[in-house]
């Protein structure tokens, strides 16, 4: 047998492919094995999921909060050091405190997004746009002031007022002290979240001379017609009026110049675009990338005028734009870039339906 001729037993694998083929069906076996333990786990990790009791299931409704608990004794050191409420205060307030049950559901409930053309009747109607033209009207001297110190377009304040609570009708009626004691001591996942916005807001209700057992709001712990959450209204609120609080409540000079002081804060440039049709679909892979990105897809509007062969103003300091995509009933979409100004309307409210409804309505105010 020549040297160079390789010695093969019967039945062996050709040089060369003694440990390709192997190798290769290792391989294969074990993404075959994975894909099956996938298949087989995920159903199962769903169904665990589904099984976990919800916040709502744990507690009975008008169950007293335990405040002798380690995180209540830590929250009231906290009051008493940090902040200089007295024990006395801090008795009267949380003395027979109880879990609202009907809170916990609704933050446990999984609401479907509305699609765009179900979404905006909710928000624009004949009659809220009637509203707004009236308070319009009935607020022009003091609109005119927050253009001019704050700079933010009446339009949209009063967009925005309308949207959240029918220019001040809606508010929330469930008690807000209870509501964020519920959410800390029984809504472990936003515990901590819920922890400081109660701090929060005894503190400005200490700051506002209002009785933290009298406010009223929503399930989510926001409240009066801007329907601020705790941090916001210490953050953003203005006492525009001058009397002393930052009132939110029954003060519309302080309502509205609020509103707008949110605005200005996240970057509202007074008479910038808010927003720009850009078609019916997305013409490049680029657009597509950062619809799918939302808030966090930002590009040039100069590219997206190229993509889509359409005209687009100038954004402020050349900033970037989003993509936005809204459902038609016929079943396709309505894109728009979201310039700058459509940005600070999602920092209110992280929704681009939201925005795009307020700035409709703001655009019927208008009479555009």
């Amino acid at each position: 047998m020549p040297l160079s001729t390789p010695f093969v037993n019967p039945g062996d694998t050709p040089v060369g492919k003694k440990e390709e083929e192997p190798s290769m069906m290792r391989t294969v076996c074990l993404l075959l094995v994975l894909v099956f333990l996938v298949f087989v786990s995920l159903p199962v990790a769903m169904a665990a999921e589904a099984a976990q009791p919800k916040a709502a299931d744990l507690v009975q409704d008008g169950q007293t909060i335990d405040l002798a608990s380690l995180r209540y004794q830590d929250l009231f050191k906290e009051l008493r050091e940090r902040y200089h409420f007295n024990q006395e205060e801090i008795d009267r307030l949380f003395s027979g405190v109880t879990i609202k049950q009907r809170v916990l559901e609704l933050m446990d409930t999984q609401w479907e997004a509305k699609p765009y053309y179900l979404y905006y009747p909710l928000f624009i109607t004949p009659e809220v746009v009637a509203e707004g033209k009236e308070k319009l009207a009935a607020n022009r001297e003091l609109l005119d002031k927050i253009e001019k110190e704050i700079g933010v377009e009446r339009e949209i304040v009063v967009a925005i007022w309308g949207v959240e609570t029918r220019y001040g009708q809606h508010k929330g009626a469930f008690n807000l002290f209870q509501t964020l004691n519920t959410m800390f001591d029984a809504y472990p996942r936003r515990s901590n979240f819920y922890r400081e916005q109660l701090v929060h807001f005894l503190l400005l209700c200490r700051e506002n001379h209002v009785d933290p057992l009298t406010v009223t709001g929503s399930y989510g712990g926001a409240f009066g017609q801007t329907q601020f959450i705790p941090s916001s209204f210490r953050d953003y609120a203005l006492d525009f009026d001058k009397d002393g609080n930052r009132d939110v409540w029954n003060s519309t000079s302080d309502v509205l110049a609020s509103i707008a002081n949110y605005l200005h804060r996240f970057g509202w440039v007074f008479h910038a675009p808010i927003y720009q049709e850009i078609g019916p679909v997305l013409k490049s892979e680029t657009l597509g990338n950062a619809y799918k990105k939302g808030r966090k897809g930002l590009v040039p509007a100069a590219e997206v005028a190229q993509a889509q062969g359409v005209t687009m103003p100038p954004a402020p300091e050349n900033k970037n734009v989003t993509i936005v995509g809204l459902e038609l009933e016929d079943g396709g979409m309505r894109y728009v870039a979201g310039y700058p100004n459509f940005q600070a309307i999602t920092a209110w409210n992280n929704s681009n339906r939201y925005a795009m409804a307020v700035a409709e309505l703001a655009e019927k105010l208008a009479g555009k």
